[in-house]
């Protein structure tokens, strides 16, 4: 489960192949194996995708206890997404779906989108948008590289881009933590070579920060606010944690 651009390139003298076959074969199963039931994290470095740590245990999506009916509605919307690839292609319509979490910081949000992927069987791409080395170009590359079946987080998106109406002296703080235009990102996200089958997740502690252009319909389709945590869901902690 390699990296779109691996290859691996083995010469040998004679005319038996097999051996090769069978190697390859037996190298692929032990990978699969060990990554069975967990969930790999992937960090950008440089041009390309690298594992970060080891995979983890994948966490029941039920263990994290969201208000009543949002992780069902998220779950179901991200299941129709990839199940109805040809309903975007016959309507000419991009096939990507964008996500957006708020609300304080403690609530849940990425432990949410971890238990996420590990319902769907899919890998986590976190993308680090304040790196200083993260340019327009690169950011676009990271997208078009992106292993398959993975989620791309791109987490507290407003520590990245304050709104273009900001005053000089609150744009001050944000000046030089990277090269990455907020034009280069809107045409990551919905931009002509943007990436097509693509799952994309931002979360934020300040939704009144982030530019309207960002978040409009198209490039994040979906919102949810995910809150302090309310009587239903204390009901459901005691009931799991204590009963």
């Amino acid at each position: 489960m390699g990296v779109p651009w691996e290859t691996v390139t083995l010469t040998a003298l004679g005319r038996n192949k097999s051996l090769y076959f069978h190697m390859l074969d037996e190298a692929r199963k032990l990978a699969l194996k060990r990554e069975e039931g967990k969930t790999i994290m992937y960090t950008a470095m440089g041009p390309e995708w690298r594992q970060f740590g080891h995979p983890r245990k994948r966490r029941p999506i039920s263990s994290v206890i969201l208000h009543q009916g949002v992780a069902e509605r998220i779950l179901s919307d991200v299941r129709d997404f990839i199940n109805t690839p040809q309903w975007y292609s016959e309507r000419g319509i991009p096939y990507r779906r964008g996500y957006l979490l708020y609300g304080p910081p403690g609530c849940g949000k990425s432990s949410f989108i971890t238990a996420l992927a590990g319902e769907l069987e899919y890998s986590i791409c976190i993308l680090n948008l304040s790196e200083r080395g993260l340019t327009d170009d690169r950011l676009q590359h990271l997208m078009s590289v992106a292993p398959q079946q993975s989620i791309i987080l791109l987490e507290d998106i407003d520590a990245a881009f304050v709104k273009r109406e900001e005053s000089s002296a609150t744009k001050v703080a944000y000046e030089g933590l990277n090269r990455v235009t907020f034009s280069g990102l809107l045409n990551m996200l919905d931009g002509v070579v943007s990436a097509e089958a693509r799952i994309l997740f931002m979360t934020t502690n300040y939704l009144e920060r982030l530019d309207a252009a960002l978040i409009r319909p198209g490039r994040v389709d979906v919102k949810e606010y995910i809150g302090h945590a309310t009587d239903y869901q204390l009901k459901l902690m005691y009931k799991r944690f204590l009963s």
